[in-house]
């Protein structure tokens, strides 16, 4: 139904215990943004062999805070950690594999690493493990393990891993397909403010997959999508303004989303847009600007593009009449299939 956004999350990750100490005290100034203090206090008990210590060291070495940016002694910090179990660091070392930061990029030794915290119960090691079981790397493709993993991230409100549930659900990855399910899922995470769950529960919305169908529930949804620029989104509110469907309908409103989506390089948006401009809807007529957004979009593929930049210079509308080079968009749009297209040059083979 829609894509899959796996987000990269953060390099390195401070786990925060419910100890006291003189650790808790470097987490505390590190999360103050004091990393002076934070290295006081993580140096002597990581040289003493502190695990939690060893990865604090670990990450302000990678970022380069409180002290000069090293991603070698970062790796070596992390590896002293790890090999205590700290998960933590065995989060960190994987992310590190997996990105070929301080280390050579090996995912099979990234997986490695991400099982041995997820299995500690470290909610963002399991939600790397299912995404790397997901798509197959360091370790063979299984579905089932993918599922598995994001389901126990997402059980501890990890968005990512609910929003890969949700896709799981609604795709039958990994178990029973379940819109239900997916719509729940996508909406633990929508309301963690996860764009890309946001869209898909509009969209189940609209078509009545797992929810209630409500148009005006789709429309909130894609304007928490929209409103945090996704293009889709954008795009789709557009739609429903401009067709009156969930909201009022607002020909300006729908130009103005459509204009963020268009600007985006979304080319549906981009091909409505041309056609406001060609009929004067919502704003000034403006043949030029219409061929302008029609040939964005035309450029990327979109048939109907094609076939509307095809009549404009058929009829030399906003450019110099060709007929030449309406028939080149034309049959661009008939290869594709659009039935107008191909009207448009029987017509023209008839003349």
């Amino acid at each position: 139904m829609h894509k899959i956004r796996l987000a990269l999350a953060a390099l390195c990750v401070l786990v925060h215990a419910s100890a006291h100490g003189e650790v808790e005290d470097g987490i505390a100034a590190y999360d103050r943004g004091n990393y002076a203090a934070a290295l006081r206090e993580f140096r002597p008990l990581a040289e003493k062999g502190d695990a939690r210590a060893q990865n604090g060291m670990g990450i302000l070495c990678m970022e380069g805070r409180g002290v000069p940016k090293n991603v070698a002694a970062a790796i070596l910090w992390f590896r002293k950690s790890a090999e205590q179990n700290y998960p933590g660091a065995q989060l960190n070392l994987g992310i590190a594999y997996s990105r070929g930061s301080g280390v050579a990029r090996n995912d099979a030794a990234a997986a490695g690493w991400y099982l041995k915290a997820a299995e500690q119960g470290q909610a963002e090691a399991q939600y790397h493990l299912g995404a790397a079981y997901a798509a197959g790397k360091g370790v063979a493709r299984n579905d089932a393990q993918a599922f598995k993993w994001f389901r126990l991230a997402a059980e501890q409100g990890h968005v990512l891993a609910q929003h890969s549930l949700g896709n799981a659900y609604l795709m039958g990855r990994g178990a029973s397909r379940d819109d239900a399910e997916a719509a729940k899922w996508y909406r633990l995470a929508a309301e963690q403010g996860n764009a890309s769950s946001q869209f898909n529960l509009a969209q189940m919305y609209v078509s009545g997959r797992g929810v209630t169908r409500s148009e005006a529930a789709a429309a909130r949804w894609y304007r928490k999508a929209a409103e945090q620029g996704d293009a889709e989104a954008q795009f789709s509110l557009g739609v429903l303004y401009q067709d009156g469907r969930g909201v009022p309908r607002d020909n300006a409103e729908a130009l103005q989303w459509y204009r963020k989506s268009a600007q985006q390089d979304d080319r549906d948006a981009q091909n409505n847009l041309g056609l406001m401009y060609a009929n004067g809807t919502g704003v000034a007529k403006d043949e030029r600007e219409a061929v302008k957004w029609y040939r964005l979009a035309a450029e990327q593929g979109s048939a109907q593009a094609q076939h509307n930049l095809g009549l404009m210079y058929l009829h030399g509308r906003g450019v110099a009449k060709n007929v030449a080079e309406a028939k080149k968009w034309l049959r661009m749009a008939a290869d594709q299939g659009h039935a107008g297209a191909r009207e448009s040059l029987r017509r023209l083979s008839a003349r």
